[in-house]
């Protein structure tokens, strides 16, 4: 009878492959998850949640030209225009001239916005406070750095980052909204 020894920490192949698999049937189930949460909170009509999404990186990165944005979100730039055309009509977002470029302009959050966008934050954090109530703290901590771990390296793997690996699959970005 032949035994498979393992080094210590390392996980055997078979294990890893099922363990993939297992992770590869999961991702999509994720999806869906976050496209039904998305869905049920969009409660109010004249609040486009995936137009307030958009604040996100605006307020961490501070403005942006609009081209910037949806290539930092891997949107389709029509699919960008939209929504930032309602964040302005909302007065989330304005337009400012680009101080280097007049001809372009950045999107600045107005005070609005940011209101916008802690109250979405905190509603995420809510609903997440809630789903993790009976986690242990250990439990929590090492998702949350694992999934920011994979979160990172499927980034990685999106075309034109430049740090792809050759040979990396492509992405259509439309495929992971």
């Amino acid at each position: 009878m032949s035994t498979t020894v393992v080094p210590s920490g390392a996980v055997d192949p078979v294990d890893r492959l099922a363990e993939v698999r297992t992770l590869s049937e999961q991702l999509p189930r994720f999806m869906r998850l976050v496209h039904a949460l998305k869905t049920q909170m969009a409660t109010n009509e004249t609040r486009d949640r995936a137009a307030l999404v958009l604040l996100f990186p605006l307020v961490r990165l501070g403005p942006l030209r609009q081209g910037a944005l949806a290539e930092l979100v891997h949107a389709d730039p029509s699919t960008v225009s939209r929504h930032v055309a309602a964040l302005v009509e909302q007065g989330l977002v304005r337009r400012v001239a680009d101080e280097s470029d007049g001809r372009a302009s950045r999107l600045h959050v107005t005070d609005a916005g940011h209101a916008a966008h802690e109250a979405l934050r905190r509603e995420r954090e809510n609903h997440l406070a809630h789903v993790t109530a009976g986690w242990d703290a250990g439990d929590l901590a090492a998702l949350t750095t694992l999934f920011g771990r994979l979160l990172d390296d499927i980034t990685a793997t999106l075309p034109g980052n430049p740090d792809a690996p050759a040979g990396a699959p492509t992405i259509d970005p439309e495929e992971i909204r």
